[in-house]
Formats: C-alpha cells, sequence, structure tokens
C-alpha cells in the first residue's frame, strides 16, 4: 500500500501527519457541546483532546458533564497506548439510545491517566457534536471516534484503502 500523501495546509490548518505517534493528550481551550435527540446532553468548557498520527482529534470531557446521558453499554476494547476501554449507550431525547456511541479508559496506562474520568463520543450517531461553535464531522469509515474541523487537514485515517496506514 502506498504512503498516503499529505493535503496542502492552508492559513491557520494543522496536518494530521504531523501529530505524534505514540499519540499525545492536550488540553483544549474553549468549549463542546453534544446534542442527541433534540437536546443538548453535554456541554462544558474541560476538555482534553488526544492527537494521533492520521487521525483528528477524539475529544473527551468530563463523565460528570452528561448528566443521565450515559449507562454501561456492551463489550470492551484495547489500545495498545491508552489500555483497556469500556463503552456505554447515549441516551437522548425522545428515549433515543445510540447503543455503544461513547467510551473511557477507567484505568489508563501511564501518561494518560487524565483520560480515566472522560467520555468521548462517536461524533455520527449524534445530532451534532460542536467544538468551539464548529459543527464537527465524524472521522471516515465509522470504526474510529475523530471529529473532523475545519482547522485540519488530511486525508484522514478511516477513508477507503486507509488500512494500512
Amino acid at each position: 500500500m502506498a504512503r498516503p500523501v499529505p493535503h496542502p495546509i492552508r492559513p491557520g490548518q494543522l496536518s494530521v501527519w504531523d501529530f505524534p505517534r505514540p499519540p499525545r493528550v492536550e488540553r483544549v481551550p474553549g468549549r463542546v457541546q453534544i446534542d442527541f435527540g433534540g437536546v443538548r446532553i453535554a456541554d462544558t468548557d474541560d476538555v482534553v483532546r488526544v492527537l494521533e498520527t492520521s487521525h483528528p482529534p477524539v475529544y473527551y470531557l468530563p463523565i460528570d458533564a452528561f448528566g443521565d446521558a450515559l449507562t454501561l453499554g456492551q463489550g470492551a476494547s484495547f489500545c495498545e497506548f491508552k489500555g483497556g476501554a469500556r463503552y456505554f449507550d447515549v441516551h437522548g431525547g425522545g428515549g433515543l439510545v445510540a447503543e455503544r456511541a461513547a467510551w473511557n479508559y477507567p484505568s489508563p496506562m501511564p501518561g494518560y491517566e487524565v483520560l480515566a474520568d472522560r467520555v468521548a463520543v462517536y461524533a455520527g450517531p449524534m445530532d451534532r457534536c460542536i467544538v468551539n461553535g464548529e459543527v464537527v464531522e465524524p472521522q471516515p469509515g465509522g470504526f474510529y471516534g475523530g471529529w473532523v474541523t475545519s482547522d485540519l487537514a488530511g486525508p484522514f485515517k478511516g477513508v477507503p484503502g486507509s488500512m494500512g496506514w
């Protein structure tokens, strides 16, 4: 498989190809909001994101920011960097439930401890996820949980043909 060619970077953009591997966690200034089923299920300015080569950032919010919108879901997975993940079902207005639409690392590996009490959400099943007033696009492909904003240049892992990146 050919190595992808990074897209040109416009003024004010970051290339996901300059993000590190292993991933880096950083605090994000500003506000993140999530709407599901016509209601706001999270709204906070206490946000961190994980940056990893070829991926748009994954945003993690305090579990408390979701009130009663999360219940423990089925299954688990493992990340070689962050450790074991558990999944949550996300509850929105009108009784809507998005199964396994959020996850966290309750006992993260060294260097990722800040994620222990934080949750990330797949943008695709939500009405909208908003970072500093901008509605995000879900990371392509549906497997990864990154959020694409206009300040990013790709291509992004998850597009067809990116399995070997």
